[in-house]
């Protein structure tokens, strides 16, 4: 560790601390060039003690000018059935492959069943790691955080769609009032219509939200990317054709939710890949995947999947 960032946060009962552990010398000022990728882990707050092993989220920078509101931030949330089963390490050839091409990636971690999460803690977690981006962007300048990318696989895709709608949560709901919100997302193999997954025999589901969707429907209507549509946010779904965890037809019945809606939305199915694959670095599908990715964070929002 090369420096430590002590980051007093005003929330309601006091002041909390934040920290972020350097993996290389940062750039603090306009105009600093980087010769390399470098990474630095940031300790985001949560609502009530937080895990140091589990609420962190790691920031890679791309070599070149770190100029001021100059690099696209796109943000990572991993999957594994919401369990703790897989880590945020899994999407490391992902992040290094964005930040080769010149974006800034935002890796989360969160706690998941198996270790402290479930409802609502892992949806907490997500929540507080997006907010968490406004003070990554105090220390980082040159990062653009106004109209970004999120990205999410399988169970990640859920809390990345979702993440990306929180503005339309009532008050009393898990992730309201969103100080940082994504305004377009990529679902890599997300089940996206969580009802109908759960229904279908889906017991992952069921487990993170401690209930069918009879015994808790309000959880599900917080946090199911199906029933949180906002037409404003154009999502893109990625998914494998063989796909036999989440099947295909669960981001094709979001999509056409989305559209019955007035809202963007686009599906694509990718042949021969089943659900680990679509992510997998030596996959066939993965530059087809980087490509999207990119391609979606560059485009003009009023211009993203306009017909």
């Amino acid at each position: 560790m090369h420096g430590l960032l002590i980051a007093c946060l005003w929330a309601v009962g006091g002041c909390s601390e934040a920290t972020s552990e350097h993996s290389g010398n940062l750039p603090q000022g306009p105009g600093t060039t980087l010769s390399h990728i470098t990474v630095e882990r940031f300790h985001y707050l949560t609502d009530g003690p937080s895990d140091p092993m589990q609420n962190w989220a790691d920031l890679y920078l791309p070599a070149g000018r770190q100029d001021p509101d100059t690099i696209p931030l796109v943000v990572l949330i991993h999957g594994g059935a919401w369990q703790n089963l897989l880590g945020a390490n899994v999407f490391e050839p992902l992040a290094r492959e964005l930040a080769a091409r010149g974006m800034a990636v935002y890796n989360v971690e969160y706690r998941r069943v198996g270790s402290g999460g479930g409802w609502p803690t892992t949806f907490h977690d997500v929540a507080r790691a997006l907010d968490f981006v406004v003070e990554v962007d105090k220390k980082l300048p040159q990062l653009t955080t106004d109209d970004e990318l999120v990205v999410g696989h399988s169970a990640g895709a859920q809390l990345a769609v979702w993440g990306a709608t929180r503005h339309n949560l009532r008050d009393d709901e898990v992730g309201s009032h969103p100080q940082f919100r994504p305004t377009r997302a990529v679902s890599l193999a997300g089940p996206l219509d969580m009802v109908y997954a759960a229904e279908h025999g889906d017991d992952r589901i069921v487990t993170v939200l401690g209930g069918a969707p009879g015994a808790v429907p309000d959880r599900y209507t917080s946090v199911d990317p199906i029933q949180n549509i906002d037409i404003g946010t154009p999502v893109i779904a990625l998914h494998g054709a063989r796909d036999h965890v989440v099947e295909p037809v669960i981001s094709q019945r979001y999509v056409a939710a989305v559209k019955r809606q007035g809202g963007r939305a686009a599906v694509e199915l990718l042949p021969e890949q089943n659900h680990v694959s679509i992510v997998a670095p030596d996959s066939s599908a993965f530059e087809r995947v980087v490509r999207i990715i990119t391609t979606t964070s560059q485009a003009e929002l009023d211009e993203l999947l306009k017909e």
